[in-house]
């Protein structure tokens, strides 16, 4: 049997075109898209469900169809409280979905 982070890591689908990239990702009810920051800021955007968006800010739920930026540097994680699909939206000219992670995630 799979665990969650095996099932959404085979659940996404990785889009590229010209310099832009787009990390679409479905997340079951209940799974979590673990904390993460960027070195920029980036577009996200909901396009089913409702998530719980946590930063050290505090928590923010989000309904689809919406769009969200997430600042530069800001710490980062989603909860999936229904079925969602939630897409992440880059620049860059990374177009190897074993290597875009190490390109748009800061470690």
């Amino acid at each position: 049997m799979k665990s969650l982070k095996e099932q959404i890591d085979q659940d996404t689908i990785h889009h590229f075109s010209s310099g832009v990239y787009a990390k679409q990702m479905r997340l079951p009810k209940g799974s979590v898209a673990l904390t993460h920051k960027h070195k920029y800021d980036h577009l996200s955007i909901l396009a089913q469900g409702m998530v719980m968006l946590e930063t050290p800010e505090g928590r923010q739920l989000y309904s689809a169809p919406t769009a969200v930026t997430i600042r530069a540097g800001i710490p980062h994680g989603i909860t999936a409280l229904e079925d969602s699909v939630w897409f992440c939206i880059h620049a860059t000219d990374e177009t190897d979905p074993a290597k875009v992670d190490e390109v748009v995630i800061q470690k």
